[in-house]
């Protein structure tokens, strides 16, 4: 039978239900990813999940009431994010949960053993987060920060100088595929000198990371290009500088949340020198059409 509870306890201990449900979920789903090449993390995931479901098990049995797992977006989140990211952003709510815990505790028991197993839970997390993909992560800010400041200051001169959306999008696209496979093989070229064993697979990295910022960054010229419009160069351009900002912000939130790093520092550094790039760009291309008398 659940217990008698106050309106704003019963408010409070339904968050939690509803928390400690979707976290069984989650955990369950990133133990069945890792059970093949990790199978200890899988062992503590499992852990983890029946954990949360006991916790689940005792706020119903004081609300009388069964809630659903809403994890899909945490779902697509470790799909395309990785495991790290979403376990660390979990983290930061199990500290909060601590917190719900020691301030119930007085007037529901049971949360004093639930509030020693987040505890718990906090230690497993940190020792058990070891993803490959944050091996390389020096190899994607390498890819990602060349392409933006290469790419950006080299579409920003062409297009004040070309003022085509489709002949700045060939341009941009030859340059960007010219100097992925550059950056790809100085990278791997380095990295075997340096005697990394996986020199190979730190150029992917690289190159991914290059490859997408290139396609980001031309998009807006060959979307814009069919419109016929006088000014759709302009209109491309802005959209560019816009995806370059967020590309960064959101690079950099990721890095800040999965290496626990400082968001802002590193976010107005890449910026600064991006844009910074871009305007240099922007005024040799004036200067170069001009010198050359060239008007296209």
């Amino acid at each position: 039978m659940a217990q008698k509870l106050s309106p704003e306890m019963q408010k409070r201990i339904l968050k939690n239900q509803q928390d400690e449900i979707d976290g069984y979920a989650i955990y369950a789903f990133m133990a069945k990813r890792q059970q093949k090449k990790y199978p200890e993390n899988a062992r503590i995931l499992n852990q983890m999940s029946q954990d949360e479901y006991n916790h689940y098990s005792t706020w119903a049995s004081l609300t009388g009431k069964k809630l659903k797992p809403h994890v899909f977006f945490k779902k697509l989140l470790t799909v395309i994010l990785g495991f790290t990211f979403v376990v660390k952003t979990m983290q930061k709510g199990e500290k909060l949960g601590q917190n719900e815990y020691e301030s119930l505790e007085k007037e529901v028991p049971a949360a004093a053993k639930m509030y020693q197993d987040e505890a718990n839970h906090e230690k497993e997390l940190y020792a058990l987060l070891d993803e490959e993909r944050l091996h390389y992560v020096g190899s994607m800010v390498l890819g990602l920060n060349d392409a933006l400041v290469e790419l950006t200051g080299a579409i920003t001169g062409v297009t004040f100088s070309l003022k085509d959306c489709r002949l700045i999008a060939l341009t941009g696209i030859i340059t960007g595929f010219a100097a992925t496979l550059s950056m790809m093989a100085s990278n791997y070229l380095a990295q075997a000198a340096e005697g990394n064993k996986n020199a190979f697979k730190s150029s992917l990295y690289t190159g991914a990371a290059y490859l997408l910022t290139v396609g980001l960054l031309v998009l807006p010229y060959l979307c814009l290009m069919q419109t016929g419009a006088e000014a759709s160069y302009l209109w491309a351009f802005a959209i560019m500088i816009g995806e370059v900002i967020l590309e960064i912000a959101f690079f950099n939130f990721y890095i800040s949340v999965a290496q626990e790093k400082p968001f802002f520092k590193h976010f107005l550094l890449m910026a600064g020198i991006s844009l910074g790039v871009a305007a240099i760009s922007f005024g040799i291309g004036l200067l170069a059409k001009l010198l050359l008398g060239i008007d296209v």
